[in-house]
């Protein structure tokens, strides 16, 4: 692991220059979103510029950093070159609308994208393995590839490891579960312009919303076994893993405030107007979950299951149980 660079931490202007990316072939638009970031940002830059797969550029959105990350984006910048990074203003709505805001500009352009965050560290490998698996899908067909993540805490010495899941991965997963992290993700164009479709959608999480829509739209979905990413655990996290029993204790609690059955109430929506782009399978999974939702025990049960939405592992599909009874989804 690279060790934090030293750089200037005056304030910074940003560039707003539209700048395409090359037509080049296998070229990857690296998509990072940064806020207030300067405590582990270094690493992560150095992580990506040491990456063997180095056909890449690299734009960040910045959200109104007010600590040193412009200034370590704009040191970065010099050194690299303005081909190689560009640096772009956020909407400083939150995480989600800056990732999809950066994704859906007109301005950027590349054979694949992966999304970025600020404080993890990727392993010289994060794209070339995601790139050998993308090559395999016809590039009509959208395409996401997702992957395991090593734990680290903030000092980065290893705490654990995500999950492996052992069941299908598809639409009726992902409508009640977010199972891979957006800073594992890469992605096709045909996935990109699935995701540009409606770019002014308010989402939940940018993550969780192109699992669905790939996945709806009846793209293909891979979930990487091997982790080739360190994701930093840290108080400031957005959004941490979902491991351990803290978590499983976190995610009861959301149940049971109704949290889960707010977000997808919001997916819902979101699915409902782009419903053109689903498969006629998907929209009937989709059709049969939202009726059963309204309905009263012990048909809502009924129609839950007959929907086929499920969980991955044995305590999920409880917890969605339990959810389920007391309205919670």
């Amino acid at each position: 692991m690279a060790s934090p660079q030293s750089a200037d931490s005056s304030s910074a202007n940003l560039d707003f220059e539209a700048v395409e990316v090359p037509e080049v072939g296998e070229s990857v638009a690296i998509l990072m979103c940064s806020y207030n970031g300067e405590r582990f940002l270094s690493e992560q830059l150095a992580s990506i510029e040491r990456q063997d797969h180095t056909n890449w550029r690299l734009f960040v959105s910045d959200d109104g950093s007010t600590d040193s990350t412009l200034s370590l984006l704009k040191d970065f910048q010099a050194r690299m070159g303005g081909e190689k990074v560009t640096l772009l203003s956020g909407p400083q709505t939150g995480f989600a609308s800056n990732f999809m805001s950066l994704t859906c500009r007109d301005d950027i352009s590349a054979d694949f994208f992966a999304w970025s965050d600020q404080d993890d560290i990727w392993g010289t490998d994060k794209l070339s393995a995601a790139l050998t698996w993308l090559h395999e899908v016809p590039a009509d067909v959208p395409a996401l590839y997702a992957s395991r993540t090593t734990l680290v805490n903030e000092e980065g010495v290893m705490v654990g490891i995500t999950p492996l899941y052992s069941r299908a991965f598809g639409f009726p997963n992902a409508l009640v579960q977010n199972i891979a992290a957006g800073n594992t993700m890469v992605f096709n164009r045909a996935a990109r312009e699935l995701l540009r479709s409606n770019a002014h959608l308010s989402i939940v999480a940018h993550d969780w919303w192109a699992y669905l829509l790939v996945t709806a739209a009846g793209g293909t979905f891979y979930f990487d076994e091997f982790p080739h990413l360190f994701y930093r655990q840290h108080e400031a996290n957005s959004i941490g893993a979902n491991t351990g029993l803290k978590s499983t204790i976190v995610r009861i609690q959301k149940l049971f405030q109704g949290r889960l059955g707010r977000w997808i109430d919001q997916n819902i929506s979101n699915l409902e107007a782009v419903e053109f782009l689903l498969t006629e399978q998907n929209r009937e999974v989709l059709q049969r979950f939202k009726i059963a939702r309204t309905r009263k025990l012990p048909d809502r049960l009924f129609g839950i299951w007959r929907s086929g939405v499920y969980r991955q592992t044995l305590m999920g599909n409880v917890g969605l149980l339990v959810a389920v009874i007391f309205k919670g989804v």
